[in-house]
């Protein structure tokens, strides 16, 4: 069919006993990718955020896959993948909450937006105690919700009436392998203690409303006790170009060998190009539309006032740069800084 029409592919899928959708694309729409129409409803953690190569969106859904792994070598579109989905989610109302241990570089620019940031290892271990915290009273108050005769029995926050439900949070976790590095005894424990606070929260976090989304350009089991645990709590897999197979097998082997095959053969001229798979199996080749850090630095300034109230994170808000007031301000003059809650 594709020799007779031809078309660039043909996708072929099934929709439903006896029936199969075909799909064919005449041309590479990989190629040029441009963001997504804005819906005119949007739905609550539920954002397109790549182009598939059968010319539909990836559209990452946080209530169907809570948590996602996101690899990726430097230079590969990583950094632009995890760009459009912090725009995305800027424009939400959710606790956008980052630890960035290499000083804050990557996630800096994001601050207005973000309720929380740890730029290095031991405030990151703060902040994850914190979380944890938090996810323990979110229990506490959905266990005192059975306690009403009149009320529906839930197991997660999204079954509490909307007056009381918690707001949600998406952890963002970029350059993962620094959170396992350990130069000495005291770096092991600390290492130790947040690997296991990190795999408390993927496995207990989404009934709680938290969700997790782990960068890294390198993933494997030699990064120490507890990556291949936490790597099997992440259902979500993101695999942009990487500089060796085992991380390309360690995202994707266990969804499917061929999509592992898939990443391995992502050119370097190609950035924004990956593969995207979850524990069901299925994979495909997608890639996100281009976005500046202007741009998305602008989208979290336009945006720092929708920042939910959650006084637990208080201390670990970022400060945010101010360009002073006045003529001065045009004449190169050096930013003042401000906590944003001011």
């Amino acid at each position: 069919m594709r020799h007779a029409w031809g078309a660039h592919a043909v996708h072929v899928r099934p929709t439903k006993p006896g029936w199969l959708e075909l799909r064919l694309v005449g041309w590479d729409v990989l190629a040029d990718v441009r963001p997504a129409r804005r819906q005119a409803v949007a739905e609550p953690l539920r954002l397109p955020l790549a182009l598939r190569e059968d010319g539909d969106w990836h559209v990452r859904d946080f209530r169907t896959v809570p948590h996602e792994l996101i690899l990726g070598a430097m230079q590969s579109g990583k950094s632009v993948y995890l760009r459009n989905l912090l725009c995305g989610l800027a424009r939400q109302r959710v606790v956008l909450v980052g630890i960035d241990c290499k000083w804050g570089v990557e996630l800096a620019p994001f601050a207005p937006r973000l309720s929380a940031l740890a730029d290095d290892p031991d405030r990151a271990n703060d902040l994850l105690d914190a979380l944890l915290e938090e996810m323990e009273d979110r229990f506490r108050l959905i266990g005192l919700s059975g306690a009403d005769p009149d009320a529906v029995l839930t197991s997660d926050v999204w079954g509490l009436p909307d007056a009381v439900r918690p707001v949600p949070v998406v952890l963002v976790v970029d350059e993962v392998a620094e959170l396992f590095l350990a130069a000495n005894r005291d770096d092991e424990k600390r290492r130790d203690a947040m690997v296991t606070k990190l795999i408390r929260l993927a496995q207990l976090g989404r009934a709680a409303g938290i969700y997790l989304e782990v960068c890294g350009q390198r993933f494997g089991s030699e990064l120490g006790k507890g990556a291949t645990m936490l790597r099997a709590q992440l259902t979500g897999r993101v695999c942009h170009r990487v500089n060796d197979e085992a991380s390309a097998n360690m995202a994707l082997a266990d969804i499917s060998p061929e999509a592992a095959l898939a990443a391995t053969s992502i050119p370097a001229d190609r950035p924004g190009v990956a593969v995207v798979g979850d524990s069901s199996g299925g994979w495909s080749r997608v890639r996100s539309p281009l976005l500046s850090l202007e741009d998305a630095a602008a989208v979290c300034r336009d945006t720092s006032a929708l920042v939910p109230e959650l006084p637990r994170l208080d201390r670990f808000r970022p400060a945010v740069a101010v360009a002073s007031a006045g003529p001065s301000s045009s004449t190169g003059a050096t930013p003042t800084a401000r906590p944003v809650t001011e």
